[in-house]
């Protein structure tokens, strides 16, 4: 059985079979949280941060922003789900039934510098299989949804990965190890390689959005050494349902879990990972 049917399967055997249904709900939240983030980009600069970890900052935009996907997300038929947020429940597992995997806000450090990219990531799996997904661009108001085996859209119109098949005129996103200096030797041996090889290498600064952009083929291919969960769960599906490829390092398809991340077309997917790899 192939991702997609299988993702179909599970949500219907769980009473999640309305994936229109699902989706509304889940936009609704993302629009009301980037609605929030929004009214609050013009004091940035004056809003505390708190820092996580090195690097990794924290503000009440994010706190505040996943309380109210929580509480659009935690009613009516889907009272009953998990709740894997970034910010007030990260050790969350993706156990058995519906999980909401939520990133409120996705470039965190880009906001409070008024630097306008910006996302709010929400992803619905059902045992563990990605069923659903959206991203929603803060700043520009676009929205990037996909459905398990219903494809990927944005703005009522069909999104597809990019059909470049030469590296020299691609364009690659990226993400640096800025929380885990451990990988930054190994990314700056790959650094160098993609540069090389292709058009231009883009880091924005949100996962969410650079996958985003692969779906829609603005970014032929994306690759980052370590991310979370909630930074990779909407996008996978995204371009997947694009016609995409997303595996980790080694090939294997990608899971919603902690790791490293190689995104691209079918065509340029395979050299992507043995660029990566040399």
């Amino acid at each position: 059985m192939s991702r997609k049917r299988a993702g179909q399967a599970v949500a219907h055997a769980l009473g999640v079979s309305d994936g229109a249904r699902l989706l509304e709900v889940m936009t609704a939240a993302a629009r009301e949280a980037a609605a929030y983030i929004a009214t609050r980009a013009p004091e940035a600069r004056d809003i505390e941060w708190r820092t996580k970890t090195p690097s990794d900052f924290v503000s009440d935009v994010d706190t505040g922003a996943e309380a109210l996907i929580r509480d659009v997300l935690l009613r009516g038929a889907y009272a009953h789900a998990a709740f894997l947020g970034e910010e007030s429940s990260p050790s969350q597992g993706a156990g058995a039934g519906l999980t909401f995997v939520v990133d409120p806000l996705d470039g965190t450090t880009n906001f409070l510098h008024g630097y306008p990219t910006y996302s709010v990531s929400i992803a619905a799996l059902v045992d563990g299989t990605l069923v659903a997904g959206v991203v929603h661009h803060v700043v520009t108001g676009e929205v990037s949804v996909a459905v398990a085996g219903e494809g990927a859209y944005g703005d009522g119109v069909r999104l597809r990965v990019s059909d470049i098949d030469d590296p020299t005129r691609a364009l690659i996103g990226t993400g640096f190890p800025f929380k885990h200096h451990d990988l930054l030797e190994p990314y700056m041996r790959q650094l160098p390689r993609m540069l090389r090889g292709t058009s231009g290498v883009r880091r924005a600064g949100s996962a969410a959005l650079d996958l985003a952009d692969v779906a829609r083929g603005r970014l032929d291919g994306f690759w980052e050494l370590r991310l979370a969960p909630w930074d990779v769960a909407a996008g996978i599906l995204l371009v997947r349902e694009a016609g995409g490829l997303v595996t980790d390092l080694a090939g294997t398809d990608a899971r919603v879990a902690d790791g490293a991340i190689v995104a691209g077309s079918p065509a340029l997917h395979p050299w992507l990972l043995r660029t990566l790899r040399d």
